[in-house]
């Protein structure tokens, strides 16, 4: 054989090695185990972070982790109300199913979580921030956690040694906490940690360097704000209504040191969370509230322009309140790089439900509408995953426990109810679910929202109040995006009512809650 013939089949032979070994390669990073910190903030609503709607605040923090990985643009939770939705979270299953189906339950901390599945399969988990489930954490080798809903200013943490008071903002504290259980832990090994803020909670109180970012900013009302509700008595019956519900004491801060500002709530605020404060930060505060109180009192605002003052106070708290947020996002991500941890983790931020920036005249959550079942969900993949871009299918928070399960190479158990995102993440996934179940329980309950539940596809939303009422509604997504006209009872719909309530008793009977007659 001649030499360039010799040399031709190497080149050859070399040319399959390399061949072979590059698809090999990817799958050996692959199949190391990658670190996990999953963000979850309190009410942060989609249309509040800029990566989904930009119309009120910039949000370059979240925004990375945005562009660098996936933004799950359908992404709704099971039952949207605090504690329930912490506990599908981390249970990866409906609330009938976890036991946690409102806020008065206590979370049964005995059963299975993918935190203690993953303690098995070698890692270090902690657990940083807002809890919420009365019952002690189980399933973490550090936990810090705020008592109930905690406070914004010198908030209390609560340990496995007892209880303390910390100087500081609340939303900086416990990024300064995670960031020091990542210096502490063993580098030896995988971590998932656990990073909840009490932020955006309400009553909104922002930090002191950004009392003054919207103050005199004017917010546009949402076109439904002065909803009527027609052909919705659910609707109709709530008291989350900014007009009517929403407190200017509590809620809006208008602490008047003379009392002529009226308000029941006065006495909770002005010696809970004003007092909180150090004198430092109450001066600060008092130098920004004092003259909007100020203010107030004089205009003697009543009917629409009371009630457009307190939408547009509202939305300046708010949207100062998740500035901090951002900014203390960017500090994780930054931390991650500085560290050279960013190429092995998986960096997730949700909200443990969606809220109401005024639509429909509201503030906060509970309804199955969009506004509230919906959550802005966003995914960095570790590097050797090809996840990027914008997710369209529709996805829950009974997912995230199964994603974190694959990612860390452990077998998914058969009772749980959500499906790995990672097939979908990567543009792989062949089947995926066309239909979200939905269950809301807590009434008689602050806000007064009906219990329901409900289905929603890609288009249409199916939702039954029962208890005390007994009410069908129909909504057309697509051509009735902010959820106004109830087709229920139009003779037209009739045939896609029932085709949708036969989809909704096989979601009930797939997770196991089937509906005959509720109480």
């Amino acid at each position: 054989m001649s030499s360039t013939k010799v040399i031709l089949l190497l080149m050859f032979g070399l040319a399959l090695i390399i061949a072979g070994c590059t698809p090999k390669t990817s799958q050996d990073a692959k199949t190391k185990q990658p670190n996990i910190i999953f963000i979850m903030t309190d009410d942060h609503s989609y249309q509040t972070l800029s990566s989904y709607d930009d119309r009120f605040i910039q949000t370059p923090g979240l925004d990375r982790i945005a562009s660098e990985g996936v933004t799950f643009t359908n992404s709704f939770v099971a039952n949207s109300i605090c504690a329930p939705s912490r506990a599908v979270m981390l249970t990866g299953k409906h609330s009938h199913a976890n036991g946690q189906r409102d806020n008065a339950d206590t979370f049964d901390g005995s059963q299975q979580t993918f935190p203690k599945l993953l303690q098995q399969a070698g890692y270090q988990t902690a657990l940083i921030g807002k809890w919420h489930l009365k019952s002690n954490p189980t399933g973490f080798d550090y936990w810090n956690i705020l008592p109930g809903q905690g406070s914004y200013y010198n908030p209390d943490f609560i340990d496995s040694t007892g209880q303390k008071r910390y100087d500081g903002y609340v939303t900086d504290v416990i990024t300064d906490f995670s960031t020091d259980w990542l210096d502490k832990r063993d580098k030896d090994k995988p971590f998932c940690m656990l990073v909840h803020h009490k932020a955006v909670h309400r009553v909104w109180m922002p930090p002191t360097k950004y009392l003054n970012e919207f103050k005199d900013q004017q917010f546009p009302l949402p076109d439904n704000f002065y909803d009527q509700y027609e052909g919705r008595i659910a609707a109709a019956s709530q008291e989350m209504s900014i007009i009517k519900d929403m407190d200017v004491v509590y809620d809006l801060k208008m602490l008047d040191k003379e009392g002529e500002v009226k308000s029941p709530y006065r006495g909770y605020y002005e010696q809970g969370a004003y007092q909180r404060m150090n004198d430092e930060q109450r001066a600060a505060w008092d130098a920004v509230y004092n003259p909007i109180i100020e203010d107030f009192k004089a205009r003697k605002l009543s009917g629409k322009e009371l009630a457009e003052w307190k939408y547009n106070r509202y939305m300046q708290d708010y949207l100062a309140c998740v500035k901090s947020l951002d900014d203390n996002v960017a500090r994780l991500l930054k931390y991650l790089d500085d560290n050279g941890l960013a190429e092995n983790t998986l960096v997730v931020y949700t909200s443990d439900q969606g809220f109401y920036m005024g639509e429909h005249g509201w503030f906060d959550k509970r309804f199955m509408y969009e506004e509230s079942f919906r959550t802005p969900l966003l995914m960095r993949f570790p590097k050797a995953y090809a996840a990027h871009g914008k997710i369209d299918g529709l996805v829950q928070n009974i997912d995230y426990a199964p994603t974190f399960l694959e990612l860390a190479g452990v077998d998914v158990p058969e009772d749980i109810q959500g499906e790995s995102l990672v097939a979908l993440a990567e543009g792989k996934a062949t089947d995926w679910r066309d239909g979200l179940y939905y269950h809301y329980y807590e009434y008689p309950a602050e806000h007064a929202v009906k219990r329901h539940y409900g289905i929603r596809t890609d288009r249409y939303k199916l939702i039954h109040f029962y208890n005390d009422v007994d009410a069908w509604e129909l909504y057309d997504l697509q051509n009735d995006p902010t959820e106004m006209n109830n087709l229920y009872e139009q003779a037209e719909y009739h045939e896609l009512a029932d085709s949708l309530k036969n989809e909704l008793v096989k979601l009930q009977e797939q997770y196991q809650d089937p509906i005959i007659n509720q109480e």
